[in-house]
């Protein structure tokens, strides 16, 4: 059986929804409540933190890039937990102009495609009476979304929660909780968003702390009462390609962003992976089919990199006849080159001949369809994906062949083709900046 659910959002980004997130889960656990976290919209950062504090693997749910039954076999992860938290993404209804799979990408499809009240966190600082008016709207711009409630962030004072809630009582919105102001639990960022879990050595003692903040100030009986669904069974899994049976994939601080969802299929699908490190030096195992380089931060680990020559000769050797994919952070250390901030230039892998900077940044964001000039490991050519780019690389060269052609959420096509490039032997190598989250229908 699926559990109950609610959607944990806000009308903007920065307004404490992760706080509230991760103190939830950590809560509830802390209490024995079994709960299976998901995370709405493209985020690799978030769902490893909901995994940390909750103890069970959180998944992407995304409604311009996922059709239906893939959200609901993804759902599906939640049997045998007592409850379903799902973060949102940037505003409840914020999304792109034109539909996809089965919805423009906002928090709110979600919400409404599983029956999930919706759980809003204000930051009340600055207004009082007044933002009953903002949960007002909310509660009423989408029929088909409930509003379970609100939790107050950043109240500054006993006086002002009073007048809050005067306002919210006048609109007919249940206040769930009340968080005073403090600091100490806010989490340190960078800049694709959060310090990554595995990197925040203290990360423990941060989730408990978040847990007693949100058990002292938000009603959590009263919360979990308002979880509902739609979905009662768990459906079977959507089907994921695998790049291969055995995959050779980086995992270190430079290449930790792999969709959990895909990491699952993979096994699901028999597939099995092989881990290894660039940063210590490690090369792909060569008993491999395929190599794949996730995203990450590379360019905070040029150096590291440019030195790991183990790595870099095992990996040219690799791709020499078999297939080896990079995404994003990926995709640049498969580059011949990589300026990092100071201006200072690494060499990568030289599989391809992109040359990317860090120093001169620019901010890429958004949905991406791509049609396949040439097969990637799992994808034949001519095969439609869909994805997200999120970088602040700037391409200095990209002088390989155009990995395929890629759009914009507005079909408006976009410069960064990816690239590919064949070896006398077999191999080839390829790459792209987008994420790829899944294929076309």
């Amino acid at each position: 059986m699926i559990p109950p659910g609610l959607m944990i959002s806000a009308p903007a980004s920065g307004t404490g929804k992760t706080t509230l997130m991760l103190g939830l889960l950590a809560a509830f656990r802390a209490r024995g409540v079994e709960v299976q976290p998901f995370k709405s919209g493209p985020d690799y950062i978030d769902p490893a933190f909901h995994t940390a504090a909750s103890g069970r693997a959180s998944f992407n749910l995304d409604s311009w890039s996922m059709a239906r039954p893939t959200i609901d076999g993804l759902v599906g992860n939640a049997t045998g937990a007592d409850l379903i938290l799902a973060e949102g993404s940037m505003g409840l209804f914020d999304g792109v102009a034109i539909p996809g799979a089965c919805g423009n990408g906002a928090s709110a499809d979600i919400a409404a495609l599983m029956g999930w009240p919706v759980v809003l966190v204000l930051d009340v600082s600055g207004a009082a009476q007044s933002v009953a008016a903002t949960a007002l709207g909310f509660k009423m711009m989408r029929p088909d979304v409930t509003l379970a409630g609100v939790v107050l962030n950043r109240v500054a004072s006993p006086r002002h929660e009073a007048l809050v809630r005067v306002g919210m009582e006048t609109a007919g919105v249940r206040v769930l909780g009340v968080l005073p102001r403090r600091k100490e639990i806010e989490l340190p960022e960078r800049h694709l968003g959060l310090v990554q879990a595995g990197e925040q050595e203290n990360l423990p003692d941060i989730l408990a702390g978040a847990a007693t903040f949100v058990s002292e100030h938000v009603d959590l009986d009263a919360l979990r009462a308002a979880a509902a669904g739609t979905l009662q069974d768990a459906p079977p899994p959507a089907t994921v390609i695998p790049p291969g049976q055995r995959i050779a994939l980086a995992q270190d601080a430079a290449f930790a962003f792999v969709y959990p969802h895909l990491m699952a299929g993979w096994r699901v699908a028999g597939a099995e992976v092989l881990p290894f490190s660039p940063l210590a030096d490690e090369a792909p195992d060569p008993s491999a089919d395929v190599c794949w380089l996730p995203g990450g931060y590379p360019e905070l680990h040029a150096g590291k990199l440019a030195a790991a020559t183990n790595f870099r000769e095992g990996i040219r050797a690799f791709a020499q006849s078999k297939p080896v994919h990079g995404e994003c952070g990926g995709y640049m250390a498969m580059g011949a080159g990589l300026v990092d901030k100071e201006g200072q230039r690494h060499e990568m892998t030289g599989l391809l001949g992109l040359e990317t900077s860090f120093e001169k940044r620019k901010f890429h964001l958004g949905y991406r369809k791509a049609t396949l000039n040439a097969p990637i490991p799992g994808f034949d050519a001519l095969a439609q994906l869909r994805g997200h780019e999120f970088h602040y690389a700037t391409i200095l060269n990209e002088p390989d062949a155009p990995l395929a052609k890629i759009c914009d959420s507005n079909d408006l096509e976009v410069a960064e083709t990816g690239s590919v490039r064949k070896f006398e032997g077999g191999g080839r190598a390829t790459g792209t900046f987008f994420h790829m989250i899944g294929e076309e229908g």
